[in-house]
């Protein structure tokens, strides 16, 4: 029998590198596509190639790395046939990529509206409209997309964000009906409050530089909205992926993961 082979889109830090590391942990050969690049103009960091090169290096030959951009077809259709040439096939795809932006409606520019849409939504159309022969080839085929609680109730100045997760479940749920007569199972995770960049550098209610004081704001934000407390890691989104991805009579669900944050 032969390995099972996982394709994660946006992979080489925080989720996205939780999620490679624990697919390949579980077995998996992974595929880690990601921009391998600093030059952006979001106010939070992306991954570099020295960050794919750590990933590629983490479980000897398990994980392999490829550049991509999800808002191209082209690159999207490369990621696949990369991962078809390194490991043969293709059994799941982890739609992780993500982006956001932030602001009021009045000030919010069309330019960033459509760079978050083109990463959040539109990227998991691309990729599993290029890694649908390849998966439908498999005999434990699944797509796992990575949506937010942000996804399922509108938040204050996050028009955008919120609208692409929104479509992001949407999308799952389509996908899902659509491809279950070739068997390939689509599910989403939804994160809570995750200790990531995006979280640290981005999402939280003050521009605080300080590392400590950051932490500390951060923590507020914690106890002030999460019954449990406490906040949801990179690892438990992990967790909530590879179960879904191996769940074989599970599709078209959005699993929240936010302790308690959200409920429904």
């Amino acid at each position: 029998m032969s390995t099972k082979v996982a394709l994660v889109t946006g992979g080489a830090r925080g989720i996205g590198l939780a999620i490679a590391q624990k697919f390949a942990a579980s077995g998996f050969n992974v595929m880690v596509g990601d921009l391998g690049s600093t030059n952006s103009r979001w106010n939070y960091a992306l991954s570099s190639a020295e960050d794919l090169a750590k990933v590629g290096s983490s479980t000897d030959t398990q994980i392999a790395t490829c550049q991509l951009d999800v808002t191209q077809q082209q690159s999207c259709e490369d990621a696949v046939s990369h991962t078809l040439e390194k490991f043969g096939h293709l059994d799941v795809l982890v739609n992780n990529a993500g982006v956001v932006q932030s602001g009021p409606v009045e000030t919010f520019s069309e330019q960033d509206w459509d760079q978050v849409f083109a990463v959040n939504s539109k990227g998991i159309f691309l990729m599993a409209k290029a890694a649908l022969d390849a998966l439908t080839v498999s005999t434990d085929a699944a797509i796992v997309n990575t949506a937010s609680i942000a996804g399922k109730k509108g938040v204050r100045n996050m028009v955008a964000y919120c609208g692409s997760k929104f479509a992001a479940i949407g999308i799952t749920q389509s996908l899902a009906i659509e491809f279950a007569p070739r068997n390939i199972r689509v599910n989403a995770i939804c994160p809570g409050i995750v200790g990531t960049a995006m979280w640290l550098e981005h999402l939280l209610p003050s521009n605080e530089s300080n590392e400590s004081e950051k932490k500390r704001h951060f923590e507020d934000t914690v106890s002030k909205v999460i019954p449990l407390n406490r906040p949801q890691s990179a690892e438990d989104m992990a967790d909530a992926a590879l179960y879904l991805a191996t769940a074989r009579n599970i599709t078209g669900v959005a699993l929240t993961i936010a302790g308690g944050m959200e409920m429904n």
